[in-house]
């Protein structure tokens, strides 16, 4: 188990993965300000760029392992539904939406289907 958890580590990627899951999580259960110039639903185009990088990311992290994409991509899923309950019950500056759920899904949606075509051209990879 340990040599497994080393051999992930080693893989710049997998450090990149992780990095990024810890960095959205972040993001997502701090007080930010008020961003000086609003635009309407502008985070759920956030949402959406943040678990299209998240899936992505773990996608390719894991793309040498037995690991499936679709266990991945429902492990993002997962995620953004956690992270958005843990926004309702561990903050009072933060709120839980549906809306964002959606995005997250587009996001993840999105990075799937782009892994899948462009590693299925470039196999070699």
């Amino acid at each position: 188990m340990l040599n497994n958890i080393k051999n992930l580590l080693k893989d710049k990627v997998t450090i990149i993965a992780i990095l990024t899951t810890i960095g959205i999580a972040i993001i997502s259960l701090i007080k930010l300000g008020k961003a000086p110039i609003q635009i309407n639903n502008i985070d759920k185009v956030e949402h959406a760029l943040a678990y299209f990088i998240l899936t992505f990311v773990w996608l390719v992290a894991l793309r040498r392992t037995k690991i499936s994409k679709l266990l991945i991509v429902f492990c993002c899923f997962l995620y953004g539904i956690i992270i958005e309950a843990l926004q309702v019950t561990i903050t009072s500056y933060r709120s839980g939406e549906i809306l964002d759920v959606i995005a997250n899904t587009t996001g993840i949606l999105i990075a799937f289907i782009i892994y899948n075509s462009f590693f299925k051209k470039n196999k070699a990879i």
